[in-house]
């Protein structure tokens, strides 16, 4: 009988342990795609004589932003999601950025704060936009697809 339960409990936590490990994918990923993008970046600029404009903190931040979300949307194809997901989660990884872009800016708050708080920003916001499908992100990878066929 405790055979039956614990074979059960796993199946029960199956959805949570699939969502979870969407979730530490994509963060790989996308730290993956800031530093890989992020150093094919810094090589064009040295190829082409500049030391780097990534000094400009609000163009860093966009660009950190935009390789993230690059490596993301192709993950997340790769891995079968639709389109719609997909730009959804690509919205969620800009929205920090568009949210903090005005205050630092307008010198409310600082080139530090406005780069942290990007990037602590993305993570609540990816997972609320996981949690909104989460029927989505529970289901194992390659049933996306069929799911959306």
């Amino acid at each position: 009988m405790s055979l039956d339960v614990s074979v059960d409990r796993m199946h029960r936590d199956h959805p949570r342990r699939t969502f979870s490990r969407h979730y530490v994918e994509m963060l790989v990923v996308m730290m993956l795609s800031m530093f890989l993008l992020g150093g094919l970046i810094t090589g064009i600029f040295a190829i082409l004589g500049h030391s780097s404009l990534l000094h400009y903190t609000g163009l860093r931040a966009f660009v950190m932003a935009t390789d993230m979300t690059v490596g993301m949307i192709l993950w997340m194809r790769f891995r079968g999601h639709w389109w719609p997901v997909t730009l959804e989660m690509a919205g969620a990884m800009f929205l920090p950025y568009l949210l903090l872009v005005g205050p630092y800016a307008a010198g409310a708050i600082s080139g530090d704060a406005f780069l942290v708080g990007m990037h602590v920003l993305m993570l609540p916001f990816m997972f609320l936009v996981m949690l909104r499908r989460y029927d989505e992100y529970a289901q194992e990878h390659g049933k996306h697809v069929a799911a959306h066929a």
